[in-house]
């Protein structure tokens, strides 16, 4: 009696097949190889018929993706959703990425041929659109950001900042925690719901290495509360001779009637903010993305230091 595996439908002749020869072109062939092979294995088990195994890979290859990801629709009511891949790209980013997509100068000067800092066009962009800052940097996130802040500002030194901005973060990540990994004191000052400037010139001094301003965008405190403006702790700062780091979260560069309430860069900066820290891609949509703008100074020594280039 014949054994019906033999009548299994060779690899060859498989991946000859229109279908599956069309998928190799996007899925590559060691997928599509795989597929062939897993429904190979499951006719000699006997899950299915050999006279099935053709139709069952023609099925597989057609139903399968190059990307992992499923296409949803929206109906959050929340636009840039971090769940649902944040800000969706428009027609013209897409076009935009398919033009970056081969070899493109991100590096190199032209004109010269010689080596260019990476992300000269972004940068240019964000100081014509926040002409306060004296400086631009780029890294892959808002987190990302605020590490290279503080671990450059203040690495084995203090983080002052008011109780009631420490915050927590998508997927559980917490403010203290991220500060603490940067090898800097987390200085808690003030109480939940009330900080004065009193509690920051109360301890200010020469083991801080910067105050830190967080704009608590995700919650609220109403009712009997205080916080110390930018404005008034950019002057305690000058006179310590401490940065003043403004952590936006979302933001805008500049101030938007739309969203009279929502910090804009521009303005952290005119109020006396040394350095402004937005995460991109809610601030201008596209991919994630964390900014710093600030003075040149500042900017120069976060990009100088050995984290910016795990970050950028």
């Amino acid at each position: 009696m014949e054994d019906p595996r033999r009548r299994i439908p060779r690899t060859d002749h498989l991946l000859e097949l229109p279908a599956v020869r069309a998928a190799a072109g996007s899925l590559s062939l060691p997928v599509v190889r795989g597929l062939v092979r897993g429904i190979q294995d499951r006719a000699r088990r006997g899950e299915i018929a050999p006279a099935a195994v053709e139709s069952e890979v023609i099925a597989a290859v057609s139903a399968r993706r190059a990307s992992s990801l499923s296409p949803v629709l929206n109906a959050t009511g929340v636009v840039v959703h971090t769940n649902l891949g944040r800000a969706p790209l428009s027609d013209a980013a897409r076009q935009a990425l398919a033009q970056a997509a081969g070899y493109v100068d991100v590096e190199l000067d032209l004109a010269t041929g010689t080596r260019s800092g990476r992300g000269a066009a972004a940068r240019a962009a964000l100081l014509a659109a926040c002409p306060a800052a004296e400086d631009a940097l780029v890294v892959n996130n808002g987190a990302a950001a605020l590490v290279l802040a503080t671990t450059a500002l203040a690495a084995g030194a203090e983080v002052v900042v008011g109780r009631g901005e420490l915050i927590e973060i998508g997927a559980g990540f917490r403010l203290p925690d991220l500060i603490a990994s940067t090898g800097a004191r987390l200085h808690e000052v003030g109480t939940t719901n009330r900080t004065h400037p009193a509690d920051y010139a109360a301890v200010l001094g020469a083991v801080t290495g910067c105050v830190l301003k967080v704009h608590p965008s995700n919650f609220r405190v109403s009712g009997f509360t205080a916080e110390a403006t930018i404005t008034e702790l950019s002057g305690l700062c000058r006179e310590h001779g401490v940065p003043l780091v403004a952590d936006l979260g979302s933001g805008l560069l500049a101030p938007d009637p739309v969203l009279p309430e929502e910090p804009d860069a521009a303005g952290a900066l005119a109020a006396g903010a040394d350095l402004v820290i937005a995460s991109g891609d809610k601030l201008l949509g596209g991919p994630q993305a964390g900014l710093l703008l600030g003075r040149a100074e500042l900017i120069a020594r976060l990009a100088r230091h050995p984290l910016a280039r795990a970050v950028r």
